[in-house]
C-alpha cells in the first residue's frame, strides 16, 4: 500500500493507543471512551443501590439496556464486516481471531448482568443477586476494558496497515451505520456527546454545527437521566 501522511489521531483518557496512519480513527476512540464511562458508572452503581429500591433498579436496567444494545451493533459491525475486510486484505488472522474471541467472552456477561438486573427491578431476588451483579459487572468491565485495549494497540494497527479512508467511510456507511434505526440514532449520538469537549465533539464523523448542536442537546437529556440512574452524569467532566 502506497504511504500517505498520517492524520492527527485522537487520545482520549484511558485509551491504550492511538497507531499511526492515513485513517482518521476518532469514531471508534469516541465509542471506545463511552464504552469506559458506562462500564465504570456501571460498576459503582449495582455496588450502592439497596436491593428494596425497584425503582432505581429499572432505571438502571434501562440505562444497561442503552449500553448493551450499542456495544451489541459495535461488535456485530466488527464481526459482519471490519474483520472480514482485514482478512481479505491480509491482515494478521492471529489478531483478528483474537479479537473476535474477546467478543465471545463478553456476550455472556452482558446476558448475566441483564438477567440479574431484570431480576431485580422486578423484585424478584435478593442480597445474593446484587452481589452477584456486582461481581459479573466487575467482570465485564474488566474483559471488555481489555478488549478495547487490544483493539486499539493491535487491531487499529491493522487498520491503519492494510485499509483506505475510503475503505472505513464504506463501512461506516454500509456496515456500522446499518446497525441502527433511524429512531435510534438522536439516543446514540447524546451517549457518545455527553462528556466530550467542543474540540472532540467537533471529531465525529460529518460533525456539522447542525449534528454538534443536536448532539449536545441529546447528551443533556441523557445527562439528566444519569443524574436518576447514577446520581450523577458519568463522564459529564471529562477534559
Amino acid at each position: 500500500m502506497t504511504a500517505t501522511a498520517s492524520v492527527d489521531q485522537l487520545l482520549l483518557p484511558g485509551q491504550a493507543a492511538a497507531p499511526d496512519g492515513p485513517i482518521d480513527l476518532a469514531a471508534m476512540y469516541l465509542m471506545h471512551r463511552a464504552f469506559r464511562r458506562d462500564l465504570d458508572a456501571f460498576t459503582r452503581v449495582t455496588a450502592d443501590v439497596p436491593v428494596a429500591d425497584r425503582r432505581r433498579w429499572r432505571l438502571v436496567a434501562r440505562r444497561f439496556g442503552l449500553f448493551a444494545s450499542v456495544l451489541h451493533k459495535h461488535h456485530t459491525g466488527e464481526d459482519a464486516g471490519l474483520w472480514p475486510l482485514l482478512a481479505e486484505r491480509g491482515a494478521d488472522r492471529a489478531v483478528l481471531d483474537a479479537l473476535e474471541e474477546e467478543h465471545a467472552v463478553v456476550d455472556p456477561l452482558l446476558a448475566a448482568c441483564r438477567t440479574h438486573l431484570t431480576a431485580l427491578a422486578r423484585g424478584q431476588a435478593g442480597e445474593d443477586a446484587r452481589r452477584a451483579l456486582t461481581d459479573r459487572t466487575a467482570e465485564l468491565r474488566d474483559a471488555l476494558c481489555a478488549h478495547l485495549a487490544h483493539e486499539e494497540r493491535d487491531g487499529m494497527a491493522l487498520v491503519q496497515a492494510h485499509l483506505t479512508q475510503e475503505d472505513w467511510d464504506r463501512l461506516d456507511h454500509e456496515v456500522f451505520a446499518k446497525e441502527y434505526r433511524p429512531h435510534e440514532i438522536p439516543a446514540v449520538l447524546g451517549w457518545v456527546v455527553s462528556g466530550l469537549t467542543d474540540e472532540q465533539v467537533r471529531r465525529l464523523p460529518g460533525a456539522t454545527p447542525l449534528l454538534i448542536r443536536a448532539g449536545r442537546l441529546m447528551a443533556r437529556r441523557l445527562e439528566r437521566g444519569d443524574a436518576r440512574v447514577f446520581g450523577a452524569a458519568p463522564g459529564r467532566t471529562t477534559a
